[in-house]
């Protein structure tokens, strides 16, 4: 017998970056899908579809959550930034600037929207930055200035390597805005969707399914959906403004909070497309 080769033995993020890398140089996804998406196959022993409750009780208000994709999901609570495991045990929590925003990860790192200024005000009045964190440690590694998200920026999604920030709307303006940002944080470009009034703008993204879902307060909340170009495709009766995230084809996890005596608990819920209603929990 030959002598076997011996094996390149890789930790496994390195595993999972090269087989993130190699698909999509093949054009097989986007930088900004997760690996269980991109595949079209559900993840196995990491985030269950199922309602998952974040540990702990927090000062502010649920305001977004992402996933690597594997087995950690990270939550933004206005001025803290907590990672837990997929069942929602916290393994990383760390204090954060007032007002932390929506969230994403991309290749380690996760991006958080934040404004240091006044929300949904005449242009001047806002302090628009992303933070960025190392996604294992939640160390701080970066800041950016977004400085043209002029209402304040307030969630924020990545596709193929670009950022889409979101935001605050002053109350007569019609129209809802997404500032594009090249991989450096470079602006690019404001696409505008003619979504008419939200309630306080856009307060959360994702980009899945080859689809915009854009979560906005109201009474009752509302959802948006758009094509990649940001052409409004639906609007709808539906609470996804404290958070969601593609899980699978056609899924979804969507954030909710409650207020209590001990401070305000998150959660998510799994949901999926429908052609009526835009998303409905299951």
């Amino acid at each position: 017998m030959f002598p076997s080769k011996p094996r390149l033995s890789l930790p496994h993020a390195s595993r999972r970056d090269f087989l993130r890398h190699t698909l999509v140089a093949a054009g097989a996804i986007t930088l900004a899908e997760p690996l269980w998406a991109a595949m079209g196959k559900e993840p196995t022993g990491a985030i269950p579809f199922q309602k998952i409750s974040c540990e702990g009780h927090y000062p502010g208000h649920l305001q977004g959550v992402c996933s690597n994709g594997q087995d950690a999901i990270f939550w933004s609570y206005t001025t803290r930034m907590v990672r837990t495991d997929a069942e929602g045990r916290i393994t990383h929590e760390v204090p954060a600037a007032n007002h932390h925003g929506d969230l994403c990860y991309l290749d380690g790192k996760i991006y958080v929207a934040v404004n240091l200024g006044k929300f949904n005000q005449p242009a001047g009045k806002a302090d628009s930055w992303v933070y960025v964190y190392d996604a294992e440690t939640l160390k701080e590694l970066a800041r950016h200035e977004v400085q043209e998200v002029v209402h304040g920026a307030g969630g924020m999604d990545s596709r193929e390597g670009h950022f889409y920030v979101v935001g605050g709307l002053p109350g007569d303006i019609e129209e809802n805005y997404v500032y594009q940002y090249a991989p450096d944080f470079k602006f690019i470009q404001r696409h505008v969707i003619a979504s008419g009034q939200t309630l306080l703008g856009i307060q959360t993204a994702a980009y899945h399914d080859g689809h915009w879902w854009l979560g906005c307060y109201g009474r009752p909340a509302q959802l948006l959906k758009t094509d990649s170009e940001f052409k409004l495709l639906g609007r709808w009766d539906f609470d996804a403004a404290v958070g969601i995230m593609g899980y699978g084809k056609e899924k979804f996890l969507v954030g909710r909070n409650r207020r209590q005596d001990q401070g305000h608990d998150g959660w998510l819920i799994p949901a999926i497309a429908d052609e009526k209603t835009g998303l409905k929990t299951v």
